[in-house]
């Protein structure tokens, strides 16, 4: 009888919960879910190697998008929106944390975002959700949305898979 191997489990899209107490306002949003996922490190840690390990590809989009927003005065990073570096994911603020969640975001003209990493127990595994939420301000907001949504997607799949 052939053994049976197990494969990784892929990140879900799922659907996420609105209204959110991270963005009570967000009209848009978007919801993934891996299980298995690493239920001993502390929440800016378990963010640090979901967000702030993107493979290259995705790093690459990211400043390509930082250096086009800057002639719209759009922020490129968070950096000005806190005062210690070390409260910061990759380029995003920590708004909040606890045990189990911690909420990434910022503030612009166009949009705000949260970036909403929760971790839960479901039987015999743990399962972490990454969560964005968005309130679109403007008609540039809605497009900036439009545009960056199937990168955003293929972002998110991969930095959870890899997180795994």
């Amino acid at each position: 009888m052939p053994t049976q191997t197990l494969q990784p489990v892929k990140a879900m899209e799922i659907k996420p919960d609105l209204p959110n107490a991270a963005l009570p306002s967000a009209n848009w949003a978007d919801a993934f879910e891996i299980e298995n996922c690493d239920s001993t490190a502390d929440m800016k840690s378990l963010a640090q190697q979901v967000v702030g390990t993107m493979p290259r590809w995705a790093r690459a989009l990211l400043a390509l998008r930082n250096m086009l927003v800057i002639p719209f005065g759009l922020k490129p990073d968070g950096l000005k929106d806190v005062k210690d570096p070390s409260d910061m994911v990759a380029i995003f603020p920590v708004l909040h944390q606890n045990k189990d969640s911690i909420v990434l975001g910022m503030d612009d003209k166009h949009l705000d975002f949260r970036l909403l990493l929760e971790r839960s127990k479901r039987d015999q595994t743990h399962t972490l959700r990454l969560t964005t939420l968005v309130t679109r301000h403007n008609v540039f907001g809605r497009a900036y949305i439009a545009a960056v949504t199937p990168f955003h997607k293929m972002i998110v799949r991969s930095t959870l898979n890899d997180a795994q």
